[in-house]
């Protein structure tokens, strides 16, 4: 029991550090979107609402990879528990797994759609006003 014990122990750190970065990954896009705000209504700039779209876009699809990621790492953390001790071979590969997860689903998840969603729209309004 002891080596099962241990593998799912690495996977469960797996998916704690993409559930991290997916969170830090939120605090950096309200970082970047907040100070690009800032510099475009001091100057009236349109750039810097553009580099601003373009990061939000950017960090939805990189959190929504890391979804996808956690995702997979998930189902395997629900494989190697279904296993017997003996066939235990701390297997970290998750491609058996891919086509019970969808990408499109986790980069358009009811919470991904809220977060980035919200964001996406906050900057076409402030586009289509300045």
């Amino acid at each position: 029991m002891e080596n099962k014990t241990k593998h799912l122990e690495f996977i469960q750190t797996t998916i704690n550090r993409m559930a991290n970065n997916s969170f830090l990954l939120k605090g950096w896009v309200i970082t970047i979107v907040g100070g690009l705000f800032a510099f475009s209504m001091n100057e009236m700039n349109y750039f810097y609402i553009l580099i601003s779209l373009i990061a939000v876009i950017f960090f939805w699809l990189l959190d929504g990879y890391y979804l996808y990621q956690e995702k997979l790492f998930r189902k395997l953390y629900e494989h190697v528990a279904e296993q017997p001790e003996g066939k235990i071979d701390f297997s970290m590969k998750t491609e058996p797994f891919e086509k019970n997860v969808s990408w499109r689903k986790c980069f358009f998840s009811s919470t991904m759609s809220l977060f980035y969603g919200a964001l996406f729209t906050v900057n076409i309004i402030i586009i289509l006003f300045i």
